[in-house]
């Protein structure tokens, strides 16, 4: 990283919100991953003027939200990181529409939901992502997904350019859209929700948050699931069926209370942990013929 592009990022970013050296795994629930290039925390209308110099100066960037869903390998990411982070006035309603900046975390858009007596969103109270991660990969849980109560979003694509984008054109599928695909940057995100009483939206929330207490590490780092639900199958299931329970590989583990999560049992590393995911994907092929595809996305250098 040049000091003319550091010195040129500093005059459309604040210079306490660059991070050079920065360690991802501070920002990530594994709690691993090397150090990026550097870091930055761009707001919104900061993004044009960022994405024009890393384009010009050709230097890769890449897009985070919580770092929930995502592997940072242990020789960091070289190029440019851009955490999208709220700002305030991040979630504001009105009547049954509730809009969310990017980097609003899920809990606390399904929250101020709940207090405006706004049903439909108590499924991603515990998902521990941003409102842009979770559009991205159409996240979801006990029954719902984010495709369920979208109405739109606003991206900025890699030219630059602000643009509404309505659900319908974001191709939802299960744990995918064409976000990625089409290089945008999702910066806020509408939801039509539907009325209903605080103290019974409350109570569904509470009792989802202990379903996922009782069933899964949560006292772990992890990423969540780790493999993505194949077809006529649980990926949990298999691999508890393949005898993987608790098997390890490093400081890494298939989780004893949730086979489908790999957990940081405590000084894994990102190595660690892909080749655990490896070695479970190939055992579970090799037993039952089904092959286990990541749900967790890998970045940077292993």
């Amino acid at each position: 990283m040049t000091e003319e592009f550091l010195t040129e990022l500093e005059t459309i970013i604040e210079k306490d919100r660059i991070f050079e050296k920065e360690p991802m795994k501070k920002h990530t629930t594994f709690r691993v991953g090397g150090p990026a290039d550097v870091l930055i925390q761009p707001r919104k209308e900061e993004l044009p003027g960022v994405l024009e110099l890393c384009r010009r100066r050709e230097v890769p960037f890449y897009v985070i939200g919580n770092g929930s869903n995502l592997l940072v390998g242990d020789k960091g990411i070289r190029g440019v990181v851009l955490e999208m982070s709220a700002g305030e006035e991040a979630v504001t309603v009105k009547g049954r529409v509730l809009r969310a900046a990017a980097g609003v975390m899920l809990s606390k858009a399904a929250n101020v939901a709940a207090a405006a007596g706004l049903t439909g969103m108590e499924f991603a109270a515990g998902i521990p992502g941003t409102v842009g991660g979770a559009v991205v990969m159409n996240a979801g849980a006990y029954g719902g997904e984010m495709k369920d109560i979208l109405v739109s979003v606003t991206v900025v694509d890699e030219h630059g350019t602000t643009k509404e984008v309505k659900t319908g054109d974001l191709e939802l599928g299960y744990r995918q859209s064409n976000v990625l695909k089409n290089h945008w940057i999702v910066t806020e995100a509408v939801f039509q929700l539907a009325e209903g009483e605080e103290a019974a939206i409350r109570e569904k929330m509470n009792t989802l948050a202990e379903q996922r207490r009782e069933k899964q590490p949560l006292q772990y780092p992890s990423a969540g699931s780790t493999f993505k639900r194949p077809e006529g199958y649980f990926a949990g299931k298999l691999i508890m069926d393949a005898g993987l329970r608790g098997y390890r590989a490093g400081g890494a583990q298939v989780s004893e209370k949730h086979c489908g999560f790999v957990i940081n049992s405590g000084e894994a590393t990102a190595s660690d942990i892909r080749r655990l995911m490896e070695e479970v994907i190939a055992e579970v092929e090799r037993q039952f013929g089904v092959t286990l595809e990541p749900e967790v996305k890998m970045l940077g250098e292993f």
